[in-house]
């Protein structure tokens, strides 16, 4: 029998637990994605400011990255379970206080604009700090098979792109046609979902480290980990500043409302279309495995993903702009899959914690650190030329890359760790 007949696209979702994560994963992350769009709508009304919206990104990166490196040691030190039910407990609390700052009874936001909204966004900055490290090395836990990593990491891909695609068109509907509190309920009550999936699973052991270390001397052990093996750190390098300067997501609002002429639906719109392109091109990497010239194809669709930014932010057509949208997705969702199954394949159980602090660093963060750098530059030049700017950025970085990073341009994935 051949091997892609031997391939089971579904055979990860075949495992209790397996299941329970991807309902958890679904909601917490329509959860963040409703949130999201309602917060950044919602500010960019209070302030219509296009900065404003930039500092969103930094509220939340800056905390994230603070944690990040101990947010890793703890992963590789306490049940991983018992991290993730903490955060997402925040997360509820975060959620309710937003919640909370919409009711008749509260004045908050009269009283004080959008600082409370930037506080709770802060704590939650704090909560997907320690989150990311912990869900990161937790999954793999739940797949006893090496051999079924991809399929997993291209299924629990898929699950968040999937809820970045439903969440912000949720998002949008819901503000838009029954206000910013029913939105702020709907958000509230998925992350209680969540909450209850993940209380679900069962525990798992730390996974058992034969050299164990004090704090600082596992932080260097894992930073040192990552810099030296030039295949993992071009791979999050090149993400991190593809995100950083290509991100147009930050100022979506300000296309939507002043540039494209359009309402917060159609914003809800624009904030699913990337994820479209990306759960497309996931499910056709589900049955179709990259493994030949993966690197080189790494490569050309970050390239792609920033020519598409190029573009869109040269549009003046609605659907023109949501097509760009959706294919930088599917260009990015080539680039997460490579890059996060490289990064489990290549790292230890016990310091997987660790590694994902780094790659948060680098990758997590720069989300919301491009959302402020667009911001910013948006305040300096202008919207248009800030998104274009970006995407420019984007092609010299993968350039660099090219040249530099020889093992990554040579890289394929031989069977093996196709399916590892």
């Amino acid at each position: 029998m051949s091997s892609a007949r031997m391939h089971d696209p579904y055979a990860v979702l075949r495992i209790r637990d397996f299941r329970l994560y991807i309902v958890a994963r679904l909601s917490i992350t329509l959860a963040m994605q409703i949130q999201a769009v309602v917060v950044g709508w919602q500010i960019y009304d209070i302030t219509k400011d296009p900065l404003s919206l930039g500092l969103i990104g930094l509220a939340e990166a800056l905390p994230s990255i603070v944690v990040s490196l101990y947010a890793g040691y703890i992963a590789d030190v306490v049940e991983r379970k018992k991290i993730i039910i903490l955060v997402i407990t925040l997360l509820a609390i975060c959620s309710a206080a937003l919640l909370y700052f919409t009711l008749n009874v509260s004045r908050v936001l009269t009283d004080f604009g959008a600082l409370p909204i930037y506080g709770v966004i802060f704590l939650s900055g704090i909560a997907r700090g320690f989150m990311g490290p912990a869900v990161f090395s937790f999954m793999p836990q739940l797949v006893a098979n090496k051999q079924l990593y991809a399929n997993a990491i291209t299924w629990s891909s898929t699950t968040w792109q999937a809820a970045s695609l439903a969440g912000p068109a949720i998002g949008g509907l819901i503000y838009g046609f029954y206000g910013v509190t029913a939105a702020y309920a709907t958000d509230a009550a998925l992350v209680v979902l969540s909450l209850a999936a993940f209380s679900f699973i069962k525990n798992r052991p730390l996974p058992e480290n034969a050299n164990p270390q004090n704090m600082l001397d596992s932080l260097k052990s894992g930073i040192r980990f990552v810099f030296s093996n030039q295949i993992i750190l071009s791979a999050i390098s090149l993400d991190l500043f593809a995100v950083l300067f290509g991100g147009a997501v930050a100022l979506l609002p300000v296309f939507a409302a002043d540039i494209l002429d359009m309402g917060p639906q159609a914003l809800g719109f624009m904030r699913a279309a990337p994820a479209l392109g990306f759960v497309l091109m996931a499910v056709i990497m589900a049955y179709r495995p990259i493994s030949v010239n993966a690197g080189k194809k790494m490569l050309w669709c970050v390239a792609g993903f920033g020519v598409c930014i190029v573009l869109f932010g040269l549009s003046r057509n609605f659907w023109l702009s949501m097509g760009l949208l959706a294919l930088s997705g599917a260009f990015d969702s080539i680039s997460v899959i490579i890059r996060s199954t490289l990064i489990h394949t290549l790292t230890p159980e016990y310091m997987k914690g660790r590694v994902s602090s780094v790659n948060n660093i680098f990758v997590g963060s720069s989300n919301e650190i491009g959302a402020f750098e667009s911001g910013f530059t948006a305040r300096l030049m202008g919207t248009v030329p800030a998104v274009v700017f970006g995407g420019m950025m984007t092609l010299v970085v993968v350039g660099i890359t090219a040249l530099k990073a020889d093992k990554l341009r040579t890289l394929d994935l031989n069977p093996a760790q196709e399916a590892v």
